[in-house]
């Protein structure tokens, strides 16, 4: 398999043209719909969409392709979130799966596949291994339809309608109230799939939007991952207009992060942690999130009093575990909100409207929430994973973990030292490099303890 495709029980990516080509979205189609086809008696269809890169038309006809060859219907939504194609599967009751053209925030010249479950959710890692080792074995693992028994293809409109109503009418959402406040939103999304979505539903809370890049036609003016570094434009806009926050989504619009009204980036960890504290003061319950999100999401359980798990890294892992515990709210520190009063996915427009409310209610601004609150800073590097051993760098971080760090091993090794700083390294899922997060009080601790690890880690080279 190429070193440019990416394949896990999550899905693929990979690098269009090199890694990822139309005949492996093909047979990738395929693969799902024979998994699919295995475990649902009759004949139902399978829901797909794509985000805005500039290869999802090719790639998506491919994907189509290789569906109806497996003998299952496709039904097209066009252009959508990730989270609205999630749940149109879940209110679709014909429906009987998912498969999302999208690289979610990896560089233009990414793109890949997502895997939705009936139930409108990703697959779980089992269902997903299946999939995989039918995409990865012989052509007999792969079963396809004659000629006869081959899948139609129809289309749909509206998905993206839908999702804005399902957030409007949420019980949590006080629009009248989002709407006194007449907030002023500087939207950044990028040119991807969130321009469609994210521009109505914030019209329908009352909000005056000042957009930057709404057109989904994926030719991306900035580094697509809503990172800090990556939106000084959106910064400058804020400031220039004076407008009451800043919204920048990723290209398929399940991450959102945050830019104060002083026109400063806030960082993607506040997103989930303002939501956090605005669910679980009404519904109560254990809050999870992924060993890298930042203490600020354990902040905001202990704010409200509810307990915070943490899992490994990935949104499956995530929903699984809120399922087991009955969480109401979730997420990842990346800006992905995940609130089970909609669904189980990460949801950027959804968490949109739960910020607005978190500032409706609080009658302040996002700058002085964040500064009447711990603050703590993140390093994050990477490595590239060529030629890097990676059990020997892990075994090396574990071997010189100090005694009084806490020590976690569900996904790569993560640290916690009493004063509240930790490092978590692991190897991407989604690229081909090592991540390392360290966060502290200050920067130069957190900088110290990157620094650390990383050397540890090219022990492994």
């Amino acid at each position: 398999m190429s070193r440019s495709l990416i394949v896990s029980a999550s899905g693929i990516r990979g690098i269009v043209g090199r890694g990822l080509t139309p005949d492996i979205a093909a047979r990738y189609g395929a693969a799902f719909a024979t998994h699919i086809a295995a475990g649902a008696p009759g004949r139902g269809h399978v829901l797909i969409g794509r985000d805005s890169r500039v290869s999802g038309p090719v790639l998506l006809d491919a994907v189509a392709a290789g569906v109806r060859a497996a003998g299952l219907d496709v039904c097209d939504l066009g252009i959508v979130a990730t989270p609205t194609g999630l749940l149109a599967v879940e209110e679709d009751e014909a429906a009987v799966g998912g498969l999302l053209v999208t690289a979610s925030h990896n560089p233009a010249p990414w793109n890949g596949l997502k895997l939705v479950a009936r139930e409108g959710r990703f697959l779980s890692p089992a269902a997903g291994r299946d999939v995989q080792r039918r995409f990865e074995g012989e052509i007999e693992s792969i079963e396809y339809a004659g000629s006869a028994r081959m899948g139609d293809r129809s289309a749909r409109e509206g998905a993206g309608r839908a999702h804005v109503e399902r957030i409007l009418s949420l019980p949590i959402i006080d629009r009248e109230l989002i709407a006194s406040n007449a907030f002023h939103v500087a939207l950044d999304c990028v040119r991807g799939a969130g321009g469609p979505i994210m521009l109505p539903l914030l019209e329908r809370l009352g909000c005056r939007v000042s957009g930057l890049d709404l057109e989904p036609d994926g030719r991306f003016p900035r580094p697509p991952e809503p990172l800090v570094e990556n939106l000084g434009k959106l910064s400058e806009c804020v400031t220039e207009v004076r407008a009451d926050i800043g919204f920048a989504v990723d290209p398929d619009v399940d991450r959102l992060a945050l830019v104060d009204e002083n026109g400063r980036p806030v960082g993607e960890d506040w997103t989930l942690a303002l939501a956090v504290e605005l669910v679980a003061a009404r519904e109560p319950a254990p809050v999870v999130t992924n060993l890298s999100a930042s203490r600020l999401i354990q902040d905001a359980a202990d704010r409200v009093g509810v307990p915070l798990i943490r899992t490994p890294v990935a949104e499956a892992n995530v929903v699984a575990r809120m399922l087991e515990v009955g969480s109401s709210i979730g997420g990842e520190g990346n800006g992905g909100v995940i609130y089970g009063g909609l669904h189980l996915t990460r949801d950027a427009p959804l968490a949109a409207a739960l910020i607005l409310q978190f500032l409706a209610e609080s009658r302040s601004t996002l700058g002085a929430v964040v500064a009447e609150r711990a603050s703590y800073r993140i390093v994050k590097r990477t490595i590239s994973r060529e030629g890097l051993g990676m059990e020997e760098s892990l075994a090396a971080i574990a071997a010189a973990a100090p005694s009084e760090a806490e020590m976690d091993r569900q996904d790569g090794i993560r640290l916690e030292w009493p004063d509240g700083s930790w490092i978590h390294a692991r190897p991407s899922g989604t690229e081909p490099i090592f991540r390392i997060m360290a966060e502290a009080p200050g920067e130069e601790l957190a900088g110290e303890r990157a620094d650390w690890i990383d050397a540890l880690v090219r022990r492994g080279v």
